[in-house]
Protein backbone atom coordinates (compact mmCIF):
# COMPACT_ATOMS: atom_id res chain seq x y z
CA UNK A 1 0.00 0.00 0.00
CA UNK A 2 1.35 3.69 -0.65
CA UNK A 3 2.16 5.40 2.44
CA UNK A 4 -0.78 7.37 3.55
CA UNK A 5 0.55 10.67 5.15
CA UNK A 6 -2.31 12.10 7.44
CA UNK A 7 -2.29 15.69 8.37
CA UNK A 8 -3.55 16.24 11.78
CA UNK A 9 -5.97 19.68 11.85
CA UNK A 10 -4.29 20.57 15.65
CA UNK A 11 -8.04 20.28 16.58
CA UNK A 12 -9.25 18.30 19.70
CA UNK A 13 -12.86 18.04 20.87
CA UNK A 14 -13.04 17.05 24.14
CA UNK A 15 -16.27 16.74 26.81
CA UNK A 16 -17.09 20.00 28.46
CA UNK A 17 -19.00 19.07 32.10
CA UNK A 18 -20.41 23.08 32.51
CA UNK A 19 -22.43 22.97 28.77
CA UNK A 20 -25.20 21.72 31.00
CA UNK A 21 -28.93 21.21 30.33
CA UNK A 22 -32.28 21.85 32.36
CA UNK A 23 -34.27 18.81 32.34
CA UNK A 24 -37.51 17.67 33.90
CA UNK A 25 -36.76 15.75 36.91
CA UNK A 26 -40.61 14.51 37.25
CA UNK A 27 -41.21 11.09 39.77
CA UNK A 28 -42.99 8.47 38.21
CA UNK A 29 -45.20 8.08 41.01
CA UNK A 30 -48.11 10.41 41.69
CA UNK A 31 -47.95 10.47 45.12
CA UNK A 32 -44.22 11.91 45.41
CA UNK A 33 -45.13 14.15 42.94
CA UNK A 34 -48.20 15.50 44.96
CA UNK A 35 -45.86 15.50 48.14
CA UNK A 36 -43.54 18.26 46.55
CA UNK A 37 -46.78 20.32 45.54
CA UNK A 38 -47.53 20.05 48.79
CA UNK A 39 -44.66 21.41 50.36
CA UNK A 40 -44.23 24.27 47.78
CA UNK A 41 -48.04 25.48 48.67
CA UNK A 42 -47.45 25.27 52.31
CA UNK A 43 -45.01 28.21 52.52
CA UNK A 44 -45.86 31.67 52.66
CA UNK A 45 -45.41 34.04 49.44
CA UNK A 46 -42.59 35.67 50.89
CA UNK A 47 -40.07 33.14 51.36
CA UNK A 48 -41.46 31.91 47.95
CA UNK A 49 -40.16 34.82 46.57
CA UNK A 50 -36.69 34.91 48.63
CA UNK A 51 -36.50 31.09 47.55
CA UNK A 52 -36.76 32.22 44.09
CA UNK A 53 -34.06 34.76 44.01
CA UNK A 54 -32.05 33.18 45.76
CA UNK A 55 -32.26 29.71 42.66
CA UNK A 56 -32.68 32.49 40.06
CA UNK A 57 -28.96 33.55 41.26
CA UNK A 58 -27.58 30.88 41.29
CA UNK A 59 -28.32 29.31 38.28
CA UNK A 60 -29.85 32.32 35.57
CA UNK A 61 -26.27 32.68 34.62
CA UNK A 62 -25.86 29.07 33.14
CA UNK A 63 -28.93 29.31 31.31
CA UNK A 64 -31.17 31.06 28.71
CA UNK A 65 -34.38 31.86 29.39
CA UNK A 66 -34.31 29.86 32.64
CA UNK A 67 -37.82 31.08 33.81
CA UNK A 68 -39.28 30.11 30.60
CA UNK A 69 -37.83 26.57 31.32
CA UNK A 70 -39.05 26.58 35.13
CA UNK A 71 -42.79 27.43 33.17
CA UNK A 72 -42.57 25.02 31.02
CA UNK A 73 -42.17 22.23 34.12
CA UNK A 74 -44.72 23.44 35.94
CA UNK A 75 -47.26 23.26 33.39
CA UNK A 76 -46.33 19.27 33.30
CA UNK A 77 -47.39 19.07 36.35
CA UNK A 78 -49.92 21.63 37.29
CA UNK A 79 -53.09 18.50 36.90
CA UNK A 80 -51.79 16.89 40.05
CA UNK A 81 -52.54 19.98 42.17
CA UNK A 82 -55.46 19.86 45.16
CA UNK A 83 -56.35 23.76 45.05
CA UNK A 84 -57.93 25.19 42.95
CA UNK A 85 -56.68 28.77 44.53
CA UNK A 86 -54.50 31.09 42.05
CA UNK A 87 -51.10 30.62 42.33
CA UNK A 88 -48.77 33.92 42.04
CA UNK A 89 -46.30 33.94 39.18
CA UNK A 90 -43.65 33.07 41.63
CA UNK A 91 -45.06 30.27 43.43
CA UNK A 92 -45.15 28.72 39.49
CA UNK A 93 -41.95 29.18 38.34
CA UNK A 94 -40.56 27.87 42.27
CA UNK A 95 -42.92 24.55 41.60
CA UNK A 96 -41.07 24.69 38.16
CA UNK A 97 -37.80 25.02 39.84
CA UNK A 98 -38.28 22.29 42.09
CA UNK A 99 -38.92 19.90 39.30
CA UNK A 100 -35.95 20.35 37.09
CA UNK A 101 -32.55 19.78 37.40
CA UNK A 102 -29.06 20.15 35.47
CA UNK A 103 -27.42 17.59 33.26
CA UNK A 104 -24.52 17.75 31.94
CA UNK A 105 -24.52 16.46 28.49
CA UNK A 106 -21.02 15.61 27.32
CA UNK A 107 -20.02 15.21 30.96
CA UNK A 108 -18.19 11.92 30.02
CA UNK A 109 -18.00 12.09 26.03
CA UNK A 110 -17.92 13.87 22.72
CA UNK A 111 -16.94 11.25 20.13
CA UNK A 112 -18.42 9.82 16.83
CA UNK A 113 -18.56 12.93 14.74
CA UNK A 114 -19.79 13.38 11.24
CA UNK A 115 -19.58 16.47 8.78
CA UNK A 116 -21.19 17.90 6.16
CA UNK A 117 -21.64 21.35 4.21
CA UNK A 118 -23.69 24.34 6.04
CA UNK A 119 -26.59 24.71 4.00
CA UNK A 120 -25.65 28.47 4.11
CA UNK A 121 -22.28 28.97 2.20
CA UNK A 122 -22.39 32.76 1.73
CA UNK A 123 -19.79 35.66 3.09
CA UNK A 124 -16.75 33.17 2.79
CA UNK A 125 -13.72 33.75 0.83
CA UNK A 126 -12.63 32.05 -2.51
CA UNK A 127 -12.15 28.03 -2.07
CA UNK A 128 -13.24 27.82 1.78
CA UNK A 129 -16.34 26.01 2.74
CA UNK A 130 -18.33 26.09 6.39
CA UNK A 131 -19.63 22.82 7.57
CA UNK A 132 -21.65 21.58 10.09
CA UNK A 133 -19.94 18.65 12.40
CA UNK A 134 -22.29 16.33 14.62
CA UNK A 135 -20.90 14.96 17.57
CA UNK A 136 -22.38 12.34 19.90
CA UNK A 137 -22.57 13.76 23.69
CA UNK A 138 -22.57 11.08 26.65
CA UNK A 139 -23.22 12.04 29.65
CA UNK A 140 -24.96 10.38 33.29
CA UNK A 141 -26.23 7.18 32.81
CA UNK A 142 -24.73 7.16 29.14
CA UNK A 143 -27.21 8.68 27.83
CA UNK A 144 -26.35 9.80 24.30
CA UNK A 145 -27.70 12.98 22.39
CA UNK A 146 -27.07 14.80 19.49
CA UNK A 147 -24.52 17.85 19.40
CA UNK A 148 -23.54 20.30 16.80
CA UNK A 149 -20.15 22.33 16.08
CA UNK A 150 -19.76 24.79 12.89
CA UNK A 151 -16.11 25.81 10.89
CA UNK A 152 -14.56 26.66 8.14
CA UNK A 153 -11.78 24.90 6.26
CA UNK A 154 -9.68 27.64 4.24
CA UNK A 155 -8.59 27.17 0.94
CA UNK A 156 -4.92 25.76 2.38
CA UNK A 157 -7.14 23.12 4.28
CA UNK A 158 -6.75 24.66 7.61
CA UNK A 159 -9.58 24.44 9.98
CA UNK A 160 -11.38 26.83 11.79
CA UNK A 161 -14.28 25.48 14.92
CA UNK A 162 -16.60 28.20 16.14
CA UNK A 163 -15.76 28.90 19.64
CA UNK A 164 -18.80 26.75 20.77
CA UNK A 165 -21.32 28.54 23.22
CA UNK A 166 -21.02 28.15 26.86
CA UNK A 167 -25.21 27.73 26.52
CA UNK A 168 -26.99 24.46 25.48
CA UNK A 169 -30.77 24.59 24.04
CA UNK A 170 -33.22 21.81 24.15
CA UNK A 171 -35.69 22.31 20.81
CA UNK A 172 -39.00 22.98 21.41
CA UNK A 173 -40.90 19.98 20.10
CA UNK A 174 -43.98 20.57 18.54
CA UNK A 175 -47.20 18.87 20.15
CA UNK A 176 -49.38 18.26 17.23
CA UNK A 177 -47.02 16.59 14.60
CA UNK A 178 -48.15 15.97 10.82
CA UNK A 179 -47.70 12.39 9.95
CA UNK A 180 -48.43 10.40 6.68
CA UNK A 181 -50.35 7.68 6.26
CA UNK A 182 -48.87 5.06 4.05
CA UNK A 183 -45.88 4.68 6.61
CA UNK A 184 -47.74 4.47 9.99
CA UNK A 185 -49.78 1.71 8.08
CA UNK A 186 -46.76 -0.27 6.88
CA UNK A 187 -44.70 -0.23 10.16
CA UNK A 188 -48.14 -1.26 12.12
CA UNK A 189 -48.31 -4.25 9.41
CA UNK A 190 -44.37 -4.47 10.11
CA UNK A 191 -44.81 -4.84 13.81
CA UNK A 192 -48.38 -7.13 13.51
CA UNK A 193 -50.70 -4.34 14.21
CA UNK A 194 -53.09 -4.87 11.15
CA UNK A 195 -56.61 -5.48 12.17
CA UNK A 196 -60.20 -4.56 12.08
CA UNK A 197 -59.76 -1.68 14.50
CA UNK A 198 -56.04 -0.66 13.04
CA UNK A 199 -57.90 -0.44 9.81
CA UNK A 200 -60.71 1.57 10.78
CA UNK A 201 -58.31 4.02 12.40
CA UNK A 202 -56.74 4.57 10.10
CA UNK A 203 -58.90 4.34 6.97
CA UNK A 204 -60.51 7.98 8.60
CA UNK A 205 -57.41 9.75 8.40
CA UNK A 206 -55.85 11.77 5.56
CA UNK A 207 -53.09 11.40 3.69
CA UNK A 208 -51.14 13.35 6.15
CA UNK A 209 -52.52 13.90 9.19
CA UNK A 210 -51.94 15.28 12.97
CA UNK A 211 -51.75 13.73 16.14
CA UNK A 212 -54.70 15.18 17.68
CA UNK A 213 -56.55 13.88 14.26
CA UNK A 214 -54.97 10.41 14.89
CA UNK A 215 -56.50 10.81 18.91
CA UNK A 216 -59.79 11.93 17.61
CA UNK A 217 -59.62 8.66 15.22
CA UNK A 218 -58.58 6.54 18.01
CA UNK A 219 -61.42 7.78 20.28
CA UNK A 220 -64.47 7.67 17.76
CA UNK A 221 -63.16 3.63 17.00
CA UNK A 222 -63.43 3.04 21.19
CA UNK A 223 -66.57 4.98 21.09
CA UNK A 224 -69.80 2.88 22.70
CA UNK A 225 -68.14 -0.53 22.66
CA UNK A 226 -67.36 -0.90 26.15
CA UNK A 227 -64.41 -2.56 27.53
CA UNK A 228 -62.18 -2.58 24.92
CA UNK A 229 -60.31 -6.66 23.48
CA UNK A 230 -56.60 -6.67 25.16
CA UNK A 231 -55.78 -7.08 20.87
CA UNK A 232 -57.36 -3.49 20.71
CA UNK A 233 -55.58 -1.94 23.78
CA UNK A 234 -52.28 -3.66 22.28
CA UNK A 235 -52.81 -1.78 19.16
CA UNK A 236 -54.12 1.72 20.71
CA UNK A 237 -50.12 1.44 22.84
CA UNK A 238 -48.80 0.25 19.42
CA UNK A 239 -50.08 3.12 17.47
CA UNK A 240 -49.20 5.74 20.53
CA UNK A 241 -45.64 4.46 20.66
CA UNK A 242 -45.67 5.06 16.92
CA UNK A 243 -46.70 8.69 17.03
CA UNK A 244 -44.45 9.08 20.24
CA UNK A 245 -41.31 7.42 17.76
CA UNK A 246 -42.25 10.25 14.63
CA UNK A 247 -42.03 13.92 16.37
CA UNK A 248 -40.75 17.27 15.29
CA UNK A 249 -38.27 19.64 16.88
CA UNK A 250 -37.57 23.32 15.94
CA UNK A 251 -34.92 25.05 17.09
CA UNK A 252 -35.31 29.71 17.21
CA UNK A 253 -33.29 30.58 14.28
CA UNK A 254 -31.46 33.00 16.77
CA UNK A 255 -29.89 29.51 18.63
CA UNK A 256 -25.89 28.94 17.48
CA UNK A 257 -24.81 25.59 16.07
CA UNK A 258 -23.20 25.06 19.11
CA UNK A 259 -25.95 25.22 21.27
CA UNK A 260 -28.37 23.30 19.72
CA UNK A 261 -29.11 19.80 21.23
CA UNK A 262 -31.06 17.07 20.42
CA UNK A 263 -32.15 15.12 23.30
CA UNK A 264 -33.95 11.64 23.40
CA UNK A 265 -37.32 12.44 23.50
CA UNK A 266 -39.51 9.39 22.38
CA UNK A 267 -39.04 5.93 24.69
CA UNK A 268 -37.20 3.94 22.38
CA UNK A 269 -35.04 6.76 22.22
CA UNK A 270 -34.91 6.72 26.32
CA UNK A 271 -31.19 5.69 26.89
CA UNK A 272 -29.78 7.44 24.28
CA UNK A 273 -29.52 8.55 20.50
CA UNK A 274 -26.34 7.25 19.21
CA UNK A 275 -23.96 8.14 16.13
CA UNK A 276 -25.86 9.69 13.87
CA UNK A 277 -24.53 9.94 10.19
CA UNK A 278 -25.26 12.90 8.44
CA UNK A 279 -25.25 13.37 5.18
CA UNK A 280 -26.10 16.93 2.37
CA UNK A 281 -28.44 14.60 0.17
CA UNK A 282 -29.13 15.85 -3.20
CA UNK A 283 -32.50 15.11 -4.84
CA UNK A 284 -32.50 14.21 -8.45
CA UNK A 285 -34.30 17.78 -9.54
CA UNK A 286 -31.48 19.97 -7.07
CA UNK A 287 -33.21 19.91 -4.17
CA UNK A 288 -31.75 19.41 -0.67
CA UNK A 289 -32.18 17.78 2.24
CA UNK A 290 -29.97 16.49 5.31
CA UNK A 291 -30.52 13.02 6.27
CA UNK A 292 -28.83 11.10 9.65
CA UNK A 293 -29.51 7.66 10.46
CA UNK A 294 -28.87 7.26 14.38
CA UNK A 295 -29.41 4.14 16.94
CA UNK A 296 -32.52 5.01 18.85
CA UNK A 297 -31.60 2.91 22.43
CA UNK A 298 -33.88 2.51 25.38
CA UNK A 299 -31.78 0.66 27.71
CA UNK A 300 -32.67 -3.38 26.21
CA UNK A 301 -33.45 -2.64 22.58
CA UNK A 302 -31.26 -0.45 19.77
CA UNK A 303 -33.93 0.47 16.64
CA UNK A 304 -32.33 2.62 13.38
CA UNK A 305 -34.07 5.81 13.12
CA UNK A 306 -33.91 8.65 10.88
CA UNK A 307 -33.28 12.79 11.23
CA UNK A 308 -34.68 15.27 8.34
CA UNK A 309 -33.91 18.27 8.08
CA UNK A 310 -33.43 21.09 5.36
CA UNK A 311 -31.56 24.08 7.80
CA UNK A 312 -30.66 22.34 11.01
CA UNK A 313 -33.44 24.21 12.65
CA UNK A 314 -36.04 22.35 12.23
CA UNK A 315 -35.61 18.39 12.68
CA UNK A 316 -38.80 15.86 11.64
CA UNK A 317 -37.71 12.20 13.29
CA UNK A 318 -39.42 9.24 11.44
CA UNK A 319 -39.02 5.52 12.21
CA UNK A 320 -37.32 3.07 9.46
CA UNK A 321 -39.72 0.56 8.15
CA UNK A 322 -38.97 -2.94 6.40
CA UNK A 323 -37.79 -6.01 7.63
CA UNK A 324 -34.00 -4.86 6.45
CA UNK A 325 -33.92 -2.18 9.63
CA UNK A 326 -32.30 -4.24 11.77
CA UNK A 327 -28.71 -3.75 14.09
CA UNK A 328 -26.51 -0.26 13.84
CA UNK A 329 -24.75 1.25 11.05
CA UNK A 330 -27.17 2.45 8.71
CA UNK A 331 -26.01 5.10 6.21
CA UNK A 332 -27.24 6.68 2.84
CA UNK A 333 -25.69 7.01 -0.56
CA UNK A 334 -25.85 11.07 -1.01
CA UNK A 335 -28.38 11.06 -4.11
CA UNK A 336 -30.29 8.39 -6.22
CA UNK A 337 -28.58 5.70 -8.54
CA UNK A 338 -30.95 4.44 -11.40
CA UNK A 339 -34.15 6.53 -9.73
CA UNK A 340 -33.71 4.29 -6.39
CA UNK A 341 -32.24 5.43 -3.25
CA UNK A 342 -29.32 3.30 -1.75
CA UNK A 343 -27.95 2.64 1.50
CA UNK A 344 -25.09 0.65 3.26
CA UNK A 345 -26.13 -1.29 5.97
CA UNK A 346 -25.14 -3.95 8.29
CA UNK A 347 -28.05 -6.11 8.98
CA UNK A 348 -25.88 -9.47 10.85
CA UNK A 349 -23.54 -7.13 13.14
CA UNK A 350 -20.61 -8.72 10.87
CA UNK A 351 -20.67 -7.94 7.33
CA UNK A 352 -21.82 -4.68 4.67
CA UNK A 353 -24.52 -5.05 2.70
CA UNK A 354 -26.16 -2.69 0.24
CA UNK A 355 -29.80 -1.84 -0.45
CA UNK A 356 -31.67 -0.05 -2.58
CA UNK A 357 -35.54 1.61 -2.27
CA UNK A 358 -37.67 3.74 -4.34
CA UNK A 359 -38.54 5.33 -0.64
CA UNK A 360 -36.25 6.73 1.94
CA UNK A 361 -38.20 5.10 4.80
CA UNK A 362 -38.72 1.75 3.35
CA UNK A 363 -35.99 -1.24 2.99
CA UNK A 364 -36.42 -4.76 2.76
CA UNK A 365 -34.21 -6.47 0.47
CA UNK A 366 -30.34 -5.78 1.19
CA UNK A 367 -27.74 -7.60 -0.65
CA UNK A 368 -24.53 -9.17 0.12
CA UNK A 369 -21.61 -6.78 -0.27
CA UNK A 370 -18.51 -7.30 1.81
CA UNK A 371 -17.20 -9.80 4.60
CA UNK A 372 -14.43 -8.98 7.00
CA UNK A 373 -11.23 -9.68 5.10
CA UNK A 374 -7.92 -8.56 6.89
CA UNK A 375 -7.10 -9.24 10.47
CA UNK A 376 -7.67 -6.10 11.49
CA UNK A 377 -11.17 -6.31 11.15
CA UNK A 378 -11.50 -10.12 11.80
CA UNK A 379 -14.73 -9.38 14.19
CA UNK A 380 -16.72 -7.54 12.06
CA UNK A 381 -16.81 -4.36 9.40
CA UNK A 382 -19.59 -1.85 9.32
CA UNK A 383 -19.44 1.72 7.70
CA UNK A 384 -18.38 4.79 9.05
CA UNK A 385 -20.83 7.41 7.35
CA UNK A 386 -22.27 7.90 3.95
CA UNK A 387 -19.87 6.93 0.35
CA UNK A 388 -18.81 9.63 -1.00
CA UNK A 389 -18.77 10.30 -4.48
CA UNK A 390 -15.35 10.28 -6.62
CA UNK A 391 -14.54 10.18 -10.03
CA UNK A 392 -13.07 7.09 -9.86
CA UNK A 393 -16.05 5.39 -7.61
CA UNK A 394 -18.10 5.53 -4.47
CA UNK A 395 -15.46 6.34 -1.68
CA UNK A 396 -16.96 3.78 1.48
CA UNK A 397 -14.52 4.48 4.61
CA UNK A 398 -15.19 1.21 7.25
CA UNK A 399 -14.41 0.08 10.62
CA UNK A 400 -12.78 -2.96 11.54
CA UNK A 401 -12.81 -4.85 14.51
CA UNK A 402 -10.41 -7.42 15.07
CA UNK A 403 -8.10 -8.67 18.31
CA UNK A 404 -9.00 -7.48 21.87
CA UNK A 405 -11.81 -5.56 19.99
CA UNK A 406 -9.60 -3.00 18.38
CA UNK A 407 -11.01 -0.87 16.30
CA UNK A 408 -9.55 0.28 13.04
CA UNK A 409 -10.38 2.71 10.07
CA UNK A 410 -10.35 1.27 6.25
CA UNK A 411 -11.52 1.95 3.35
CA UNK A 412 -13.65 0.48 0.32
CA UNK A 413 -13.93 1.92 -3.73
CA UNK A 414 -17.38 0.65 -5.05
CA UNK A 415 -18.50 1.18 -8.59
CA UNK A 416 -20.16 4.12 -9.95
CA UNK A 417 -23.18 2.81 -11.74
CA UNK A 418 -23.37 -0.14 -9.30
CA UNK A 419 -22.24 -0.19 -6.41
CA UNK A 420 -22.16 -3.90 -5.44
CA UNK A 421 -19.26 -3.86 -7.36
CA UNK A 422 -16.16 -3.27 -4.99
CA UNK A 423 -13.54 -1.98 -6.96
CA UNK A 424 -10.30 -1.51 -4.00
CA UNK A 425 -9.58 -1.79 -0.37
CA UNK A 426 -7.08 -0.86 1.63
CA UNK A 427 -5.47 -3.46 3.43
CA UNK A 428 -4.07 -1.84 6.06
CA UNK A 429 -6.21 0.18 8.16
CA UNK A 430 -5.66 4.46 7.41
CA UNK A 431 -6.43 5.05 11.25
CA UNK A 432 -5.52 3.06 14.21
CA UNK A 433 -5.92 3.57 17.95
CA UNK A 434 -2.09 4.92 18.60
CA UNK A 435 -0.57 6.04 22.10
CA UNK A 436 -2.64 8.41 23.96
CA UNK A 437 -5.39 8.00 21.74
CA UNK A 438 -6.18 4.38 22.28
CA UNK A 439 -6.94 5.68 26.47
CA UNK A 440 -10.36 6.81 27.32
CA UNK A 441 -14.05 5.58 28.07
CA UNK A 442 -13.99 2.65 25.75
CA UNK A 443 -10.37 2.11 25.00
CA UNK A 444 -8.56 1.02 21.71
CA UNK A 445 -11.22 2.51 19.28
CA UNK A 446 -10.82 5.19 16.19
CA UNK A 447 -14.53 5.58 14.86
CA UNK A 448 -16.32 8.05 12.20
CA UNK A 449 -19.86 8.81 11.36
CA UNK A 450 -18.91 10.63 8.41
CA UNK A 451 -16.24 12.46 6.00
CA UNK A 452 -16.48 14.85 3.09
CA UNK A 453 -14.21 15.69 0.18
CA UNK A 454 -12.69 19.67 0.12
CA UNK A 455 -10.30 20.52 -3.18
CA UNK A 456 -8.89 17.18 -3.51
CA UNK A 457 -8.80 16.44 0.37
CA UNK A 458 -10.41 14.19 2.73
CA UNK A 459 -11.16 15.62 5.71
CA UNK A 460 -11.98 12.90 8.59
CA UNK A 461 -13.12 13.46 11.81
CA UNK A 462 -13.14 10.81 14.25
CA UNK A 463 -13.54 9.61 17.79
CA UNK A 464 -11.07 8.86 19.48
CA UNK A 465 -11.51 6.03 22.05
CA UNK A 466 -15.12 7.07 22.71
CA UNK A 467 -13.90 10.20 24.92
CA UNK A 468 -13.07 12.86 22.73
CA UNK A 469 -13.08 13.95 18.63
CA UNK A 470 -9.93 15.11 16.25
CA UNK A 471 -9.56 16.23 12.64
CA UNK A 472 -7.43 14.85 9.85
CA UNK A 473 -6.70 15.26 6.59
CA UNK A 474 -5.40 13.26 3.40
CA UNK A 475 -4.76 13.58 -0.43
CA UNK A 476 -7.82 11.86 -2.20
CA UNK A 477 -5.94 11.07 -4.72
CA UNK A 478 -2.94 9.20 -2.59
CA UNK A 479 -6.17 7.78 -1.19
CA UNK A 480 -7.95 6.38 -4.14
CA UNK A 481 -4.33 4.96 -5.28
CA UNK A 482 -3.88 2.83 -2.25
CA UNK A 483 -7.64 1.36 -2.82
CA UNK A 484 -5.88 -2.40 -4.36
CA UNK A 485 -7.91 -4.25 -6.22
Amino acid sequence: MRSLSLQPSGITLRPDSARVLVRPFIPAVSARIVNILGRALAIAESEVEEQLAAITVDFDGRHRDLRGIWRCHFEQVKKHLFSDRPLSEARQLYIGALFSGEYALESAALFNPSIVPHPDQSGLAEDELRFIMSLRATGEGHISSIEFRSGIIRADHSIVIDEPSRFVTAPELNPNPTYRRTIFLHKLMEMGFENEWSSLVMESLRDDFTLSELERAMRRAARGKGPLPREVQRTMECVRWLAESNYEVHFAPATAVSERIIFPVSSNESNGMEDARFVRFVEDDGSVIYYATYTAYNGRAILPQLLETSDFLSFRAVTLNGRAVQNKGMAFFPRRIDGRYAMISRQDDENLFLMFSDNPHFWSEPQFLRRPVQPWEAVKIGNCGSPIETEAGWLVLTHGVGAMRKYCIGALLLDLRDPSKVLGELREPLLRPEGHDREGYVPNVVYTCGALVHRGRLILPYGLSDTAATIVTVSLDDLLAALAP
